[in-house]
């Protein structure tokens, strides 16, 4: 893996009384958000080999949204592994798909915003925060470890 796309899902509806986290759907604005992210992508020209996504219905219609502006784009693959997952988690699982190109990951905070800061920093401590449908593009300068990428894009809508 030479690129990883990071993308946090848009903004869900709130959580009912007595409703499940996982079941939360995309409210109006999430989805324009998510639909923008994707107008990001194709727009700089960032394709992703691979789509891991976590299994909530907010990150599967995230990247369902998101993917549609991109031609031939892969379908996600959901893994329960990112629900809910620690920087050390994501990085375990990422390292699972090490043989692909550019790898998109579609999940939740605080884990997505740490693994950024974890990859690029070298800590999880030091992030500054990723906002709803936020998309972060990072550059792997050799093995998936941290402080060993770049950040090449950050967008948010």
């Amino acid at each position: 893996m030479h690129e990883l796309i990071l993308l946090r899902h848009a903004e869900a509806q709130p959580a009912t009384a007595g409703g499940e986290d996982p079941h939360r759907r995309l409210s109006g604005r999430g989805e324009q958000e998510a639909r923008a992210a994707g107008q990001w992508l194709a727009s700089h020209g960032v394709k992703p080999d691979r789509v891991l996504c976590s299994p909530s219905e907010r990150t599967r219609d995230t990247a369902k949204l998101a993917l549609a502006s991109l031609p031939h784009a892969p379908a996600p693959q959901l893994s329960d592994d990112i629900y809910d997952a620690t920087p050390g988690e994501l990085l375990a699982l990422l390292d699972q798909h090490g043989d692909a190109g550019t790898v998109m990951l579609v999940g939740h905070n605080p884990g997505i915003e740490r693994l950024v800061a974890l990859l690029v920093e070298g800590r999880s401590d030091e992030f500054r925060g990723m906002p709803p449908a936020g998309l972060a593009v990072l550059h792997l300068n050799g093995p998936l470890e941290p402080g060993n990428a770049r950040l090449d894009a950050f967008w948010s809508p």
